[in-house]
């Protein structure tokens, strides 16, 4: 039976980073009737995120969480209720073996089990800060426009670590995202359940997904974004200083 996640340990646990799309694996019992070509794109996995969030996990030593199935199966980012748990269409690419699938049991064999394990993640670990690593493509096949942005800053309410990381991105001369290419006010499900409803900051980044294809892309983000992390902690123990 496959685990609901992946765990990665680390010994620093003031940050705790996620990655719901890190996998495009399809369990057995699971039959999407689609080409498997099509689970290596974007519509099957968020490129590049799992080897970037495995990289920076190394770089800080800190733990992080990653989905275990592929977003097809069904969408770990997503509430139970959400229209497009299990998708039937994704990105103009029909999904026929989702069309009558047993909504219940997948909750029940993956998307509860994925967010039991982060929940506890949670409160053993207390962390200060949670990173959610995604990955975008640079243009949707149907009906999208370019996306210009190398990375994208998501987040809902909570932006006491997405207004430091908007200036670091920008500071690096990154085209950076501001709730782009689309807005964690609208999807922001992993964060909402297990960071701002437990009053720790937290960001969704959305890297570009044609920048870390390979492992020298992987090799820069991985600098840039434990450079992030570095000036995030500062930033939110400084705030926490000045609170006091």
């Amino acid at each position: 039976m496959t685990s609901p996640a992946e765990i990665i340990e680390g010994s620093q646990g003031d940050t705790l980073l996620l990655c719901d799309h890190a996998s495009n694996a399809v369990p057995e019992g699971v039959d999407l009737g689609i080409a498997p070509e099509l689970l290596d794109l974007h519509i099957g996995v968020d490129i590049g995120a799992g080897p970037l969030t495995r990289s920076l996990a190394a770089a800080l030593d800190v733990p992080a969480v990653l989905g275990t199935v592929s977003r097809l199966v069904i969408d770990l980012h997503r509430e139970p209720d959400h229209a497009g748990l299990i998708p039937h269409r994704s990105d103009g690419h029909w999904i026929p073996g989702n069309q009558h699938a047993d909504r219940a049991e997948r909750i029940a064999r993956f998307h509860g089990p994925y967010h039991h394990v982060l929940a506890a993640q949670v409160r053993a670990r207390r962390p200060k800060l949670i990173l959610a690593i995604h990955s975008f493509t640079p243009r949707l096949e149907h009906g999208g426009s370019d996306r210009p942005w190398e990375v994208g800053v998501l987040y809902n309410r909570d932006a006491r670590a997405a207004t430091p990381a908007i200036r670091f991105f920008e500071g690096e001369e990154l085209v950076t995202g501001d709730n782009e290419p689309y807005s964690g006010r609208l999807l922001n499900a992993t964060l909402n359940r297990h960071a701002e409803a437990n009053g720790i900051p937290s960001l969704s980044i959305e890297v570009r997904n044609d920048l870390i294809r390979d492992d020298a892309g992987v090799g820069r983000w991985t600098e840039i974004l434990a450079a992030l992390a570095k000036t995030l902690r500062n930033s939110l123990a400084s705030g926490s200083s000045a609170a006091q």
